[in-house]
């Protein structure tokens, strides 16, 4: 009996593991049709259209794009069958696959393209480059950055406050590529800024696009849960430890993670031990016998640092 349960059990496991292989469909052998850029088109705008036929059984596609030094330049996922990119001017190559959790399909065919960037600025884009899209800062000096556009004479940017949609920022005729704000009034929040390029003919149809946010306000203070302070642990057993914090009231929330320390002494002169965790909980097992002290920090993903937790003892033994 204990045999023929054992074989259930093992095959209750296979099962388990291979479900989504079985329910997936198979498309190792399918070839996706690249549609656009063609091979050896030549496309006058820095903003490249690329297209292709779906497959039955993708769930996403995985497009690449290289230089022509083979460099990989864009490696990128996406449930669509398209994806606009800026590029410089300059040859390139592409490829895109499909693929579902179990399998992928056959890269299409490599195609060639080449950018190059007419006088006329109307279907072209600014390319920004820092900071990247939806990063959160705990600072108001701003650097913004940008790649020159050929045949740009200058530009102009907008500073837009999400929340209130108000324009809190307008500068015009900038030939530099970088600007950093000195605003008073960028307060916590989300921002939009917004660029265009111009020359004495034309200008970008179309403003690039990116969010940053300012969050300057440090994570609550995180309270110390389990193990309850003076408890007794026994040696070589994972210990569980677990502590909450009151939810960010700012007005720019940021993914927060934690840095655990361990210590000898309570004032925490003598911290043994540091562990980091992206939640409320953490494992630890300790060999050596003696009493030990924990306590639990929070940092945003802006860079704020919060104060440390009250400690809590406990002794392995």
């Amino acid at each position: 009996m204990r045999t023929i349960n054992k074989l259930i059990i093992i095959a209750l496991a296979i099962l388990a593991y291979s479900c989504d292989d079985i329910l997936e469909e198979d498309i190792s052998n399918d070839t996706i049709q690249a549609i656009s850029p063609t091979n050896d088109a030549i496309i006058e705008s820095n903003v490249v259209n690329f297209k292709w036929n779906s497959i039955k059984g993708a769930d996403k596609y995985r497009i690449q794009v290289f230089e022509s030094n083979q460099v990989l330049l864009l490696d990128s996922l996406t449930n669509k069958t398209n994806l606009t990119l800026p590029l410089k001017a300059g040859s390139y190559i592409w490829r895109v696959r499909g693929e579902n959790y179990a399998y992928q399909s056959i890269y299409s065919f490599p195609l060639n393209f080449s950018t190059n960037i007419p006088n006329d600025l109307t279907n072209q884009q600014v390319i920004l480059s820092s900071p990247e899209n939806d990063k959160f800062l705990n600072f108001t000096n701003v650097s913004l950055n940008w790649e020159t556009l050929d045949n740009a004479t200058s530009y102009s940017i907008k500073i837009i406050n999400t929340a209130t949609t108000q324009e809190i920022y307008t500068k015009a005729d900038l030939t530099d590529t970088s600007i950093t704000l000195n605003i008073a009034n960028l307060v916590d929040g989300t921002y939009e800024w917004r660029l265009k390029a111009k020359n004495a003919n034309s200008e970008t149809k179309q403003y690039s696009v990116r969010k940053f946010n300012i969050d300057t306000t440090a994570p609550n203070q995180p309270k110390n849960t389990l193990p309850a302070d003076n408890s007794t642990q026994p040696a070589n057993s994972s210990i569980t430890y677990t502590w909450n914090i009151a939810t960010d009231t700012g007005n720019a929330k940021s993914t927060i993670s934690y840095v655990i320390e361990f210590a000898s002494d309570i004032d925490f002169n003598s911290i043994i031990q540091t562990q980091n965790s992206n939640s409320t909980t953490l494992q630890q097992t300790f060999s050596a016998t003696g009493t030990y002290y924990w306590r639990v920090r929070a940092i945003d993903g802006a860079g704020n640092i919060g104060t440390n937790s009250t400690g809590f003892k406990f002794t392995v033994n």
